[in-house]
């Protein structure tokens, strides 16, 4: 078996997209149907002789960044940006990307934060690390959040899941809004230099591509503590949710997330949702 994996992927990949998928010319003899090298090049702003050599194999360590690009250029799907990113990490060690770093964010919480989401219910609850990983919630949250598709992946991270999952467009009428907000915390964490947020970053820039990347380079907003965030829920149809989000003491930036209706309309889909009798969840107003 080829060890060449990345490289192989690339070149299958260019010589199945033909010139018109990508708003090319087709004319002239072609010895496969698919982009000749210098058009994939061009597409995605890199030299044919770094193309040449990834595909080769001789290179096998190309930023992120390019990779990004490529799969740009070449249209590729979610699944095959994640299949691309399995592959640049074999072609890694399965360093650089998924490598150990010390200060690793915790995947767990105290025992008496549980027992404060206990005592929540039926509030839609969360806590997250500083990724965006989800680490604990209540009963209501996942009534709330599981029929979107948000807690399928483990450990389901909430960045992820705006920018990698079709589904989230559809839940979130004001995505856009939401994108921005939920990508505030990451580009503080770039800034400092921390490896874990890089590594989610690389991973989204690889999976997603422009829809993540500009935002990354957009001046950064404002980290919403609090806020209306709509939802667009298939049970219980459009819902308004005020949230509040209070830092928990501690080493690890965690956040617990907890969320209200915020009108009497959503306050009744609430308590249907959640099984409990009307008024267990009152609007929040103001």
């Amino acid at each position: 078996m080829s060890d060449n994996t990345l490289g192989e992927f690339l070149r299958a990949r260019r010589e199945a997209v033909t010139p018109a998928e990508v708003g090319l010319p087709g004319g002239g003899r072609r010895r496969t149907p698919g982009l000749r090298r210098s058009e994939l090049a061009t597409l995605a702003g890199i030299s044919v002789e770094y193309l040449t050599r990834l595909e080769q194999g001789r290179d096998r360590h190309p930023s992120v960044p390019v990779l990004a690009a490529l799969a740009d250029a070449l249209r590729l799907s979610t699944d095959e940006r994640l299949h691309l990113l399995h592959h640049l990490k074999a072609a890694d060690g399965a360093g650089r990307l998924v490598g150990p770093c010390q200060g690793a964010p915790t995947q767990s919480v105290r025992p008496t934060v549980r027992a404060l989401l206990d005592r929540l219910e039926p509030t839609p609850a969360v806590v997250v690390n500083r990724l965006g990983d989800v680490l604990a919630h209540t009963d209501g949250y996942e009534r709330l959040t599981g029929p979107i598709g948000l807690l399928d992946r483990r450990p389901a991270n909430l960045v992820r899941y705006v920018f990698a999952d079709p589904r989230a467009r559809a839940a979130y009428p004001e995505w856009d809004r939401v994108a921005d907000e939920r990508l505030a915390g990451l580009k503080l964490g770039v800034s400092r230099e921390d490896p874990h947020i890089a590594h989610l970053v690389d991973e989204l820039t690889l999976a997603v591509g422009a829809p993540f990347t500009d935002r990354l380079t957009s001046p950064p907003g404002p980290s919403r503590r609090t806020g209306v965030e709509r939802l667009a829920h298939p049970d219980a149809g459009e819902l308004r949710l005020s949230y509040e989000t209070l830092g928990l003491s501690g080493d690890d930036s965690q956040l617990l997330i907890a969320y209200l209706p915020a009108d009497d309309v959503t306050a009744a889909r609430l308590d249907r949702l959640t099984g409990r009798h009307p008024g267990s969840l009152r609007a929040v107003t103001g």
